[in-house]
């Protein structure tokens, strides 16, 4: 009888056991959202400053970053700039994760997100930009437009590290940032004939074209492009083609030969 008992209580053990071990995660999961919740609700009333707060526990936290920025971001979806911001300036390779993360919630306008984000670190701006056109490929323009404006120092890398990810849109990429920033065409040509030689058609034309409104741009683009490897007979057909005049061409040729 006694064995009977002694297993009885020992299969009630180990049930007991089990419900528990299956029911912790959850359990866990919701005191450690409370918590972060809490300390993070706690850290702004002492501060009384969400930036303040975000850089110092993404600082000292820099494992859970990520769960930092969403989770405040959650609870002061107003206060993205200074949160997004806070979060990219104290660790500067979130600036990727952050980005996305911000995105995602749909708190604000992805080119807002982009702006903040490059302002908090310009050097990072090429992890910005993939990041946002990876979220909402649909807005792929505006980011291109919003980015080379906000950090027009940086357009070369900003258009080649996003047509290495959207390798079909390189027009409409080359023709925003020159839309956005005509002085910018000389040095988007030369990035994006580095990397795609086999566009320069593509390249040239479009940047002739959308540079029309300034000649000199077009001389330097025509220069750019020569630059890069280009043949005289191609480059004068891919230039003429894009609104430049025998004159330009010439005037860059009789220079370069």
């Amino acid at each position: 009888m006694k064995i009977v008992v002694i297993s009885i209580i020992i299969l009630i053990s180990c049930i007991i056991y089990l419900n528990k071990v299956s029911a912790s995660p959850s359990v866990i999961e919701s005191k450690s959202t409370q918590i972060t919740e809490n300390f993070i609700q706690n850290q702004v009333q002492k501060n009384n400053s969400i930036g303040l707060t975000v850089k110092s526990i993404v600082n000292h936290y820099p494992q859970q970053s990520a769960s930092i920025v969403s989770t405040t971001l959650d609870l002061y979806p107003d206060k993205y700039k200074e949160i997004i911001h806070s979060a990219i300036s104290a660790q500067p390779a979130l600036a990727q994760e952050v980005v996305t993360i911000a995105i995602s919630k749909g708190i604000t306008s992805c080119s807002s997100i982009v702006e903040t984000a490059i302002n908090a670190d310009p050097s990072y701006v090429d992890f910005v930009v993939t990041a946002a056109a990876s979220t909402t490929p649909e807005e792929l323009n505006e980011i291109v437009r919003i980015a080379v404006i906000t950090e027009p120092d940086s357009a070369d890398y900003i258009v080649q590290s996003l047509a290495k990810e959207h390798p079909s849109k390189i027009v409409e990429i080359l023709s925003t940032a020159i839309g956005a920033v005509p002085l910018v065409g000389e040095y988007v040509v030369e990035a994006l004939l580095a990397a795609f030689p086999n566009n320069a058609e593509q390249v040239v034309t479009t940047a002739v074209r959308e540079s029309a409104a300034k000649r000199e741009n077009v001389i330097k683009i025509i220069e750019a492009a020569y630059n890069s490897g280009i043949t005289s007979e191609d480059l004068g057909s891919y230039a003429i083609n894009g609104g430049a005049t025998q004159e330009e061409v010439a005037e860059v040729l009789s220079i370069k030969d």
